[in-house]
């Protein structure tokens, strides 16, 4: 007799959730929407397994992506099985990789004591590798070599197994080498990385088919969460050891899958009933989060994509509030309006703990917080807050040390950011002259120049360093403190530091830096600026009933809150642009998968908004509303559109986009837009009002000195139109478009 299906915690499941624990034998999806339970069904499935005397709770592996999952997973467990819970192998993919290998280490050519190295630890080896080969590490980064490597592991790729044609624009065409040479140099440390943990048991597998049919005979019955998640490595793993008894459970939703950009393939999911032809599907819709009509606008959106298996989420509760989408003229007026929406609701007895604003992009917080601080709002920032990640610091430092030389803990910070080989007895030789003439760290460094205490390519590049911030501070005083910034930062080398790195994290600093750019541009001089964002960093502040999360969209994944803003809905911001650019029409169904996600984490109100206006670069543009925004239900909105946006009530549900060919068909509305965008805005400081005239477009002369974010600085030769002819300082001649280059007058 199976006394689970009189258990509480199985009469209390709806019928498909129940479904799907009572199927225990043979392939199983769990199609599980968001708000759907699914956590809920993983447990009392692996519950029923054991009630049912079906397996024994070391037959079972139970696999999560987070550590945070595994152990819910497990307290879960514990609370219905008891201490037997703690035989089920329940883990992450790679601490469950860890033990097969700790199990079968010498296959590998390591031993059963062999260490996971640090990621520090990781770029370290990597760049004496990359030094040995003669590489350019500060070209050529050992971190993003790290990064290339682990897209090869989680492809399952070894060094032989990499497709030459990946090996070509890094390192000068010795990425493939490196890879190997350092994988020997792990060896021969008796060490693994990260990505090894999972490559290692593929080959244990492939190559000594002895071992897996031992895991098959230990491991009969598979549970795995987040399926659509899952990289090439984790399929593959996954299926090799499921492959004899096929007793395969995998919840997931395809409708979330949201980090293609860090491996994750969503096709694994799509293809599951191919993989498995004798497969049940069970589709949990039953959402017991949301109301009525966010649920109906998160459908809506989601039934564009054309690459998913296909639900529609329903609830049994409200149909609730209409959600709230509304336009502004730009991003100030946004984080404005959205501190107003806020502060009314907190009036009314909602915390602020049960609120939040996800961004697309991390840059976007960096309005939100300085408005939340300016009125006392209390927040975090889940992640790094604006001012306080590492790209933000160090450009401060750069600015703060121009501003003011004898800042020596700003120097301190950047004289070796990036990498000029300044190393710590050189600093600590600096550091003590300082003390004992009682001097500032920079003039204790101009005075060692004059000395032959230094090494000679020491003192080269510190005698550079000195030479540059006297330029720049000469600069300080007579042109902009944007064009300044921009300036310290190409000039110093630390935009084509990031420039190079090539990973997701390396993109965001950039991003971030120019978002820093914008934040400069409202205020008259550096000086102004830096003690604005003194204020700000400590104007913190803490209260009895918690802060407002503000965090991406891709950290808000997992979470819900009552009411949620999602603000930047305008295209090339969301959807992202650079997505669709690299991926096409699969990177335009992630983002609408993320649109998903955002409007899912919403329980009773949701506020949409989007702006007439951005800058961009530093530019200021005029935008459109985001193609999702035509996809929400009209009945279900709450409009508050003000005209003279670009895009007013009568024109956003007008624009048309053709996804076949991944180009724009554009409406009305567009052309609105479009004809501001010819009469022009002027490109170097925000319209202050809404009627505010707008002004031609910058014209460009021959000879006038002009700016680019990524050739520097320069001079115009010709033009043609909007195209100009413009002979660089350092990257020589180059054709550009006027819109990306900034006059110095």
């Amino acid at each position: 007799m199976n006394d689970f299906l009189n258990h509480k915690a199985f009469i209390d499941l709806n019928e498909p959730q129940k479904e799907a624990v009572k199927t225990l034998q043979g392939p199983l999806l769990v199609l599980s929407g968001a708000g759907t339970g699914k956590t809920r069904v993983l447990t009392a499935r692996l519950a029923n397994l054991l009630y049912s005397k079906t397996t024994k709770p070391w037959n079972i592996l139970a696999v999560t992506f987070t550590n945070k999952a595994a152990k819910e997973m497990r307290t879960r467990l514990e609370n219905l099985i008891g201490p037997s819970a703690n035989s089920v192998w329940l883990g992450t993919f790679h601490s469950i990789a860890a033990r097969i290998l700790r199990e079968n280490a010498e296959l590998v050519g390591l031993t059963s004591n062999y260490t996971i190295i640090t990621p520090d630890d990781q770029v370290r080896l990597l760049k004496q590798i990359m030094l040995d080969y003669d590489i350019d590490t500060k070209k050529f980064t050992p971190k993003a070599m790290s990064n290339l490597i682990a897209g090869w592991k989680d492809k399952g790729q070894k060094p032989e197994e990499v497709d030459n044609s990946s090996n070509d624009y890094f390192a000068n065409g010795r990425a493939i080498s490196i890879y190997k040479t350092y994988q020997l140099r792990l060896k021969t440390l008796n060490s693994a990385d990260f990505g090894d943990l999972l490559l290692y048991n593929l080959n244990i597998f492939s190559d000594h088919p002895d071992v897996l049919t031992q895991y098959h005979s230990k491991l009969s019955y598979f549970l795995v969460d987040e399926y659509q998640d899952t990289n090439v490595i984790q399929y593959l793993w996954l299926r090799l050891l499921a492959e004899k008894s096929k007793n395969i459970c995998c919840v997931g939703d395809d409708d979330q899958s949201i980090y293609g950009w860090r491996g994750a393939q969503v096709g694994n999911i799509l293809k599951f009933e191919k993989d498995y032809p004798s497969a049940t599907v069970i589709k949990l819709e039953e959402n017991y989060r949301s109301t009525g009509r966010i649920l109906e606008a998160a459908n809506s959106v989601i039934s564009n994509n054309k690459e998913r298996l296909g639900k529609n989420l329903k609830t049994s509760s409200e149909q609730g509030e209409k959600i709230d989408l509304i336009s502004v003229w730009d991003g100030l007026e946004e984080a404005r309006k959205t501190s107003v929406e806020i502060e009314n609701l907190f009036s009314n007895g909602l915390r602020h703990d049960q609120m939040a604003v996800l961004v697309r992009a991390g840059h976007q917080t960096r309005q939100f917080e300085e408005r939340f601080v300016d009125i006392g709002i209390p927040y975090k920032v889940i992640g790094a807050k604006f001012y306080e990640r590492l790209e933000i610091r160090d450009a401060l430092a750069y600015l703060r040390v121009v501003q003011q030389p004898n800042d020596d803990l700003a120097l301190e910070r950047i004289i070796n950011v990036p990498k000029r080989g300044i190393g710590t007895s050189t600093t600590s030789m600096i550091h003590s002259y300082a003390r004992k003439k009682d001097i500032s760290f920079f003039l204790a460094t101009e005075e060692l120049l004059m000395t032959d205490e230094l090494r000679p390519n020491v003192k080269k590049t510190l005698r550079d360093l000195i030479n540059q911030f006297i330029e720049w501070n000469r600069d300080s005083k007579e042109i902009s403190h944007t064009d300044l910034t921009l300036k310290v930062l190409e000039e110093s080398g630390y935009l084509f530091h990031w420039q190079n790195d090539k990973s997701i994290e390396g993109e965001g600093r950039l991003e971030n830096l120019k978002e820093l750019i914008n934040a400069m541009s409202g205020f008259e001089n550096l000086q102004g600026f830096l003690e604005h964002i003194s204020l700000v960093m400590d104007g913190d502040s803490q209260a009895e009933a918690g802060e407002v999360s503000l965090m991406t969209l891709h950290a808000a994944k997992g979470l819900e809150f009552d009411v949620v803003f999602l603000p930047g809905w305008e295209e090339g911001l969301f959807p992202s642009q650079r997505s669709i650019d690299e991926l096409g029409l699969a990177g335009l169904e992630e983002e609408r998968r993320l649109a998903y996600v955002g409007i899912t984490r919403a329980r009773k109100r949701l506020f949409i908004t989007f702006a007439a206006n951005r800058q961009i670069h530093g530019l200021w543009q005029g935008s459109i509303p985001s193609r999702f925004i035509s996809e929400l239900p009209k009945q279900n909105l709450n409009e508050n559109i003000e005209g003279n946006l670009g895009a007013d009530a009568s024109s956003y549900s007008q624009i048309e986009f053709d996804d076949s060919r991944n180009n724009i068909s554009y409406g009305p509305g567009y052309f609105r837009a479009k004809q501001n965008k010819i009469n022009g805005i002027d490109l170097y400081r925000a319209p202050k009002t809404q009627n505010e005239a707008f002004k031609s477009t910058a014209v460009f002369d021959n000879g006038q000195r002009v700016f680019h974010q990524k050739f520097g600085m320069g001079k115009v030769i010709s033009s043609e139109g909007d195209k100009l002819n413009i002979f660089f300082d350092k990257a020589g001649e180059k054709r550009v478009i006027s819109n990306f280059v900034k006059l110095i007058e």
